[in-house]
This record gives structure tokens, sequence and C-alpha cells, in this order.
């Protein structure tokens, strides 16, 4: 069951977390939406890449590299070629520690970029820093 999209007030900013394993995908919603967002949750890269081809009005997405159907990196590079995406920023997350992905992803156009396991902290320093300058 998918969890439905939090709206807070019409103008609140909304991030698109797009992730497949429903544990880490209710806890990056819940920690969205701590730091005042609006989450928009899909889980799996297809859904990912039909709401970003309907709506262009997110403030962050937030892609796990391997979902399925798409992968996050593929969403990314797609992003970066259509004008009304190409400046939304977006976090990488990945449990993979491979360092070459991490380069792809910033080449890619990636803003941050975070492994499994990490601290909410982490994730709760990148939503200020990039919303912040965004709002």
């Amino acid at each position: 069951m998918r969890r439905p999209m939090i709206t807070k007030s019409p103008s609140c900013p909304r991030v698109l977390i797009a992730e497949d394993d429903r544990a880490l995908r209710d806890s990056l919603a819940a920690l969205v939406e701590t730091e005042g967002y609006a989450a928009v949750v899909v889980d799996d890269g297809r859904d990912a890449y039909r709401r970003l081809l309907a709506d262009a009005d997110f403030s962050m997405v937030i892609l796990d590299m391997l979902m399925p159907y798409l992968k996050g990196l593929d969403i990314l590079r797609y992003m970066r070629t259509e004008k009304r995406l190409m400046k939304i920023p977006v976090v990488m997350i990945t449990g993979d520690c491979d360092l070459s992905l991490m380069a792809d992803s910033f080449a890619a156009g990636a803003v941050a970029f975070l492994t499994k396991p990490f601290k909410p902290e982490q994730l709760q320093n990148t939503l200020r820093l990039f919303l912040s300058r965004n709002n």
C-alpha cells in the first residue's frame, strides 16, 4: 500500500522521495516532514519518472540508486536534460559504497550522495542547505 501524498499547505515546498524499501521510505518522509516540507513518496523508478513527467513542482528529489524498473541515476540524467527539471536539487542514496557511483552521481548533477545507513542529521543538513537556497 502506498503512502498518500502529504500536503501541509498549497505553498508548502514538496520533496519527491523515490525509495523501494518501505521502512526507509517512511523514515525519509517523516524526516522531510519534520523539517517542514511535504513528502511525496513513490516506491520505484518508473513511478518517480511518471511523477516528474506530470509535475515538476518539487523543491528537491531524493532518489535511491537501485530501484525496480528505472535506476535513480537514469532518472537524474533525464532530469538534467529537461529544462523544467534541471534546477531541482537531487540527493542520491545507496547501500553500495562504490566510489564510482558517487562520482557518476555528481557528474550527472546530484548535489549530495548519502550511503546507507546514514544518520538522520546528514539528510537534515542537506535539506536545510539546499532547500533554504531555493525558498
